[in-house]
């Protein structure tokens, strides 16, 4: 069987999970529906990138929606204030938001434990003042209004299902590129440096280049993740993103299971649907995360999918793996041997 069309079915169920999405619209005619799922991806997002600290890394950050504040707010300003296309803004976005991402790493990540999760938490408090109070810049709680939205090479990003759609290109971008980041040496060191920070740097793993260049990363990520919020929504204030998201998000990937791709889009869709479904629990969202939190840490640490990884590809397509030689295996035909000595 040829290889492309080995990889198409061995890909098969993802890609049937993408048409489904794809059909989305067309069958689903709510846009408040449509709405739900377009910030489903939002979070989807957030989460991955906090699981590229707190699942792959294993760091505790409790202050990663600053990063996706700053995002939201640099696209805004670049947009409405510099004239940047909302394609160079969403980027620009995630590199503001990166940049902050190493501000905050190379200092604190000397810290170690509960001192370096602290920092992050006071990051996202002073971030949050800042924001409040920089009245001139962010105009405060009033917060920003009339965001434009976005046009991309001439297609101009107008209704919920092209809302939708554009988020569903986004979330394939970041599970496409952290799947290949994960697989890569990058991706082995930082489990490494996980499973055992002493052994890694004893086997020649770089451990603080690694933790501040996952840092950035998952800066980059919330920051672009807060670009589409910040044009998706069309007004942004620092109530968005006050410590009370960082806590959802933690509660997002205690519920899914941290360590995975599968894990903190599970939990991000159920914690982004249960308050939509039990609409009298609005109001009490908070204690939800809360007792979600707890529960998972006293029965379920590694969270429902959490622990090991998986795959969507069917196993009957898969490439087998090379051949491993062992001791004693021959290369050469016995009369291209070498004589033995004395022979």
């Amino acid at each position: 069987m040829p290889k492309p069309v080995r990889e198409l079915l061995a890909n098969s169920p993802c890609l049937a999970i993408l048409i489904g999405l794809i059909l989305v619209p067309q069958i689903v005619s709510n846009l408040y529906v449509l709405q739900v799922m377009s910030f489903m991806g939002i979070y989807v997002m957030l989460a991955l990138s906090l699981n590229l600290l707190n699942g792959y890394l294993g760091l505790l950050s409790i202050g990663h929606a600053a990063f996706y504040g700053i995002g939201a707010y640099s696209s805004a300003k670049l947009v409405m204030e510099a004239g940047f296309p909302f394609l160079a803004a969403m980027l620009g976005a995630g590199a503001v938001s990166g940049f902050f991402g190493y501000f905050i790493a190379r200092p604190t990540l000397r810290l170690s434990g509960i001192y370096m999760t602290l920092a992050t938490l006071g990051f996202n408090m002073v971030l949050f003042l800042v924001l409040q109070n920089w009245m001139s810049f962010t105009n405060g709680p009033l917060g920003i209004m009339n965001i434009p939205g976005p046009v991309i090479l001439g297609w101009k990003v107008d209704s919920r299902a092209d809302y939708y759609y554009l988020m569903i290109i986004l979330v394939v971008l970041t599970l496409v590129s952290m799947r290949r980041l994960m697989n890569s040496r990058f991706g082995r060191a930082l489990v490494a440096i996980r499973e055992n920070e002493l052994a890694a740097e004893a086997a020649g793993v770089h451990t603080t280049r690694y933790k501040v260049q996952a840092f950035v990363l998952s800066s980059f990520y919330a920051g672009v993740a807060g670009s589409f919020y910040a044009h998706f929504v069309k007004f942004i204030s620092p109530d968005s993103f006050y410590i009370y998201e960082s806590f959802v998000l933690l509660a997002m990937l205690a519920l899914g299971g941290q360590g995975n791709l599968i894990g903190p889009v599970v939990g991000a869709c159920c914690l982004i649907v249960i308050p939509e479904v039990f609409r009298f629990l609005q109001e009490y969202r908070m204690f939800v995360y809360g007792g979600i939190l707890v529960v998972m840490m006293l029965f379920r640490r590694q969270g429902i999918l959490g622990g090991r990884d998986y795959s969507l590809r069917l196993p009957w397509f898969q490439e087998k793996p090379r051949q491993v030689y062992l001791r004693g295996d021959k290369f050469l035909p016995e009369e291209e041997q070498t004589p033995s000595l004395g022979g």
